[in-house]
């Protein structure tokens, strides 16, 4: 039986995994648990796929800060939700390396942001395997608000 079939079902129709699913998979909670809904996984592509949801809130802890006149999600958390999206996917596709192990973030590299994230954004976190070796992860992550690339890394992670 695999993870998948064992992690309890979305409320919503419209996604693959919600939160009380991803509670189960990621150690990470409020304020950094930066996924709300897995859309889609394609284990047996080519290379490793999955897209994941965060709604961006005005209510959001960072925004008090960052900045209070003209709020901006900040970039190092956009690049926690790319790797949280990166480690649903090692979880899900490497179930047993992965089991009763976390993730750890290991780096980071050709990090670029593209456009200011705002509240009320719609974060799609696309996130496709490169290598998967050793229980250490390398994939690459993009966000896209609507149409629009806003972010994007090669990122590393190891189970541990």
């Amino acid at each position: 039986m695999s993870i998948l079939e064992t992690l309890p079902k979305p409320q919503a129709k419209d996604c693959l995994l919600d939160y009380a699913a991803i509670l189960q998979l990621l150690p990470h909670r409020y304020p950094f648990l930066l996924i709300d809904k897995v859309l889609s996984f394609e284990a047996e592509a080519e290379k490793a796929k999955i897209v994941c949801q965060k709604n961006v809130s005005f209510n959001e802890p960072y925004f008090a800060g960052h900045f209070p006149s003209d709020p901006v999600m900040p970039g190092v958390l956009q690049v926690e939700a790319m790797a949280q999206a990166g480690c649903i996917m090692a979880y899900l596709k490497f179930e047993e390396e992965s089991k009763g192990k976390r993730p750890a973030f290991m780096g980071i590299d050709t990090c670029r942001f593209r456009r200011a994230v705002r509240p009320g954004d719609v974060l799609r976190i696309e996130a496709e395997l490169e290598e998967f070796r050793r229980s250490i992860i390398t994939f690459d992550a993009k966000i896209f608000v609507g149409e629009n690339r806003v972010a994007e890394a090669k990122l590393k992670a190891t189970m541990v």
